[in-house]
């Protein structure tokens, strides 16, 4: 399928996080898990999100529009890198959370995943908050590339077990594309679900 993705917004400040019910899926993980490459690898563009090596690249909330699909993909900037300021990780923070407890339009959140890296309390954190709000996850594992299937396998079922059984996590390659077709089929299958309410299981 031919999709348009397209960088419509960036906000830097709470200020400039607008409520929309245009449903929405947004993107969260660790600093240097592997999002900007994940979003340019879904996107067939190198470079529409701007990668680097340094952790903690992304310090803003990006907006991309998929078209067919109607609805927006947003790139929440990585937590739990410590080396940046204690102000800068708090401002990430605030604009995280406002974005979070303010978007009506949000379908869920993709929780990206080194599956390199044993599950982290930063992690395992923002699960239990996204449950405490009510807010669907997609887990999915990033840098499949770099170890065995074997490895992977048992990742997904770590995962799947901390999660409940919700679902069984994504494993991605920002590298080979392996994944791809699964991770566009769940998001445009989430952004397509009702908004979750506290009345629904």
């Amino acid at each position: 399928m031919n999709r348009t993705f397209d960088l419509v917004k960036t906000a830097y400040e709470l200020s400039q996080l607008l409520p929309t019910e245009e449903p929405q899926v947004a993107m969260a993980g660790r600093s240097n898990v592997g999002k900007s490459s994940l979003i340019n690898c879904l996107a067939q563009r190198k470079g529409l999100a701007k990668t680097s090596s340094t952790p903690g690249k992304t310090q803003s909330v990006n907006f991309y529009k998929i078209e067919p699909g109607g609805y927006t993909l947003v790139d929440l900037p990585g937590y739990g890198y410590a080396r940046r300021s204690q102000s800068e990780r708090a401002k990430w923070g605030q604009l995280i959370e406002q974005f979070l407890t303010k978007s009506p339009g949000l379908k869920a959140v993709a929780l990206l995943i080194d599956v390199r890296v044993p599950p982290q309390k930063s992690d395992l954190e923002l699960v239990a908050w996204l449950r405490h709000a009510n807010i669907r996850i997609l887990p999915v594992l990033t840098k499949c590339d770099k170890v065995k299937q074997r490895e992977a396998s048992a990742r997904q079922r770590e995962w799947r077990d901390l999660l409940g059984g919700m679902a069984t996590p994504i494993c991605f390659s920002s590298v080979s594309g392996h994944g791809r077709d699964a991770l566009w089929a769940a998001l445009d299958s989430l952004a397509a679900q009702p908004v979750q309410t506290e009345a629904q299981t």
